[in-house]
């Protein structure tokens, strides 16, 4: 594949995450002669299908990203691609750790039979708080969605383009202000049903904990699933998530764009402060009008000669810069786990984002304990001191019973720890030290709520965040690339202030997700600045 490398092309892409190949597609298809330089030996960042598991070697897994939930179908509709997706249903299931006949929460497409679910376990007034608020998320969505596919502008000029006039208020106090505030508006009663709203969107992913500015913006972003036949909720690709990437490349090998794999890039080469191409780690170079950076903005950054960057977004790039806080632990089972709360006639909960929540056993007549929204805090706290929680909130997914596609010949199940927060760095330790007592901890926590699930374990990869950025090539192993606290014009512009030089990943525009976005609207941006 080396040998077909060619030494120059109009526009070098440096990275072959999703985002990376949607640029890919709309280049080519414009009539550039696209290469893109991806350095791991699989396409696809962090957007991938693999078998990552030593002991059962036939089984496929997502790695990285497990749900495609907001990318924008206009997106998809003008790459003229098919992603197939498999709706869950359900698709929330918030267990406790208690007997048949303690209380659980299961979600699916029948929303009456949600809203009943809601007034049995909590209440009536935290149903009513509820509608409100999704009605109010419905309008938002509505509302913000042709802004995904745009140039971003400051937050209070979002409002007053893409918000209507009755929610720009709230808008804006939910983009800067904390997922705690903005919940605590709607008056629910329930602490615990809070903190599974605070968890499911507002934190996942982030360097941040309940109270921090920005962490309503992760939550609105979470809340932006627009795909047809979902419903609000997130799909499951068949195939894993490396379908997307697939598709996506197939689409831009098709117009024309050359992909290579297992070519790293180790600089961006200037000629008068112009892009002038790029240097691989081999010492060959690529020449190039156009380079567009899909790695992460802090990759893009080091790869730049030193001083190119314009000092003032170098600065601001530099302050926004925090490191990743989520686990994954990846998990080969022989079988399925069974939930002690559930009927053997529930419907199954596989296949639905299973929420393990600190303070859950609150629901538990007789059961004391911390608070959910205290434990919350007291999880961050640990984090900032550099400690392992013992009580992380833990979201665990399931897909092979609604993609039997995944297993392998021996019927194996893939599943997943999606764990938030752990620190970077531990403090007094390493996790190369940690992590297999830590392994046991959270497979502990799984038993209070599915004894014997530890038995089904035929083999487990875990991802700390080191572990992820080395993995998947993500500085500091954050997932959104810049925290998505960040938002808008806060986040990595697509044009760099280097003529040439572009950034189109989830660092920048709309957030950190599998969204393309970011790919469709940096693509415009150069096509607009070549002339196209």
């Amino acid at each position: 594949m080396s040998a077909e490398l060619p030494t120059r092309a109009d526009v070098v892409i440096i990275g072959s995450g999703h985002n990376g190949l949607v640029s890919a597609v709309l280049l080519a298809r414009a009539g550039l002669d696209v290469v893109v330089l991806e350095a791991a030996a699989t396409l696809g960042g962090a957007t991938r299908t693999e078998q990552p598991f030593a002991k059962v070697p036939g089984l496929r897994h997502s790695t990285g990203s497990y749900l495609l939930g907001l990318m924008p179908p206009e997106l998809i509709a003008l790459l003229d691609v098919k992603i197939p997706v498999l709706r869950r249903d359900p698709h929330y299931f918030l267990p406790t750790p208690g007997g048949l006949g303690s209380p659980y929460l299961l979600f699916g497409s029948d929303r009456e039979a949600t809203r009943a679910q809601m007034a049995s376990v909590f209440s009536a007034a935290d149903v009513a708080a509820d509608d409100a608020m999704q009605a109010e998320l419905a309008a938002l969505r509505d509302d913000l969605a042709p802004a995904w596919l745009a140039e971003p502008l400051p937050v209070e000029q979002t409002a007053q383009r893409y918000v209507r006039p009755a929610l720009r208020d709230a808008f804006v106090d939910l983009v800067t202000g904390s997922v705690a505030d903005y919940l605590a508006r709607f008056e629910f009663r329930s602490e615990l049903l809070v903190s599974m709203y605070a968890v499911t969107d507002g934190l996942s992913g982030l360097n941040a904990g309940p109270d921090d500015p920005g962490t309503g913006h992760n939550f609105l972003v979470h809340n932006m699933c627009r795909l047809p036949g979902a419903d609000g909720t997130w799909m499951i690709t068949e195939g894993g998530m490396g379908t997307v990437s697939r598709t996506f490349a197939d689409a831009a090998r098709a117009a024309g764009a050359r992909i290579f794999t297992g070519t790293p890039v180790s600089t961006v080469t200037l000629a008068g402060g112009t892009a002038s191409g790029v240097a691989l780690a081999d010492g060959r170079e690529i020449a190039a009008e156009v380079v567009l950076g899909a790695c992460d903005p802090y990759r893009l950054i080091d790869l730049l000669p030193e001083g190119a960057l314009p000092a003032e977004l170098g600065a601001r790039m530099a302050a926004a810069r925090r490191t990743g806080t989520t686990l994954k632990l990846n998990l080969a089972l022989t079988g399925l786990p069974r939930f002690s709360c559930l009927p053997a006639d529930a419907p199954s909960p596989f296949g639905s984002t299973i929420h393990l929540l600190p303070g859950s056993a609150s629901l538990i007549d007789g059961e004391a304990g911390e608070s959910p929204m205290a434990a919350l805090r007291a999880m961050w706290a640990d984090v900032q001191a550099g400690r392992l929680p013992a009580e992380p909130t833990i979201e665990w997914y399931l897909h092979t019973t609604v993609d039997p596609s995944l297993r392998d010949r021996e019927g194996h199940h893939s599943s997943a720890l999606f764990v938030q927060s752990v620190p970077y760095e531990l403090t007094g330790t390493s996790w190369a030290e940690a992590m297999p007592s830590y392994v046991d901890r959270l497979l502990a926590i799984c038993e209070r709520y599915a004894p014997g699930c530890a038995d089904l374990v035929a083999d487990a990869v875990p991802l700390a965040p080191p572990g992820i950025e080395a993995h998947f090539g993500i500085t500091g192993g954050h997932i959104h690339h810049v925290d998505n606290t960040v938002s808008f014009t806060d986040r990595m512009p697509y044009a760099t202030g280097i003529d040439g030089v572009y950034a189109g990943s989830a660092g920048t525009h709309p957030a950190g997700s599998v969204i393309g976005a970011a790919g469709h609207n940096a693509a415009r941006r150069i096509l607009a600045d070549l002339g196209r």
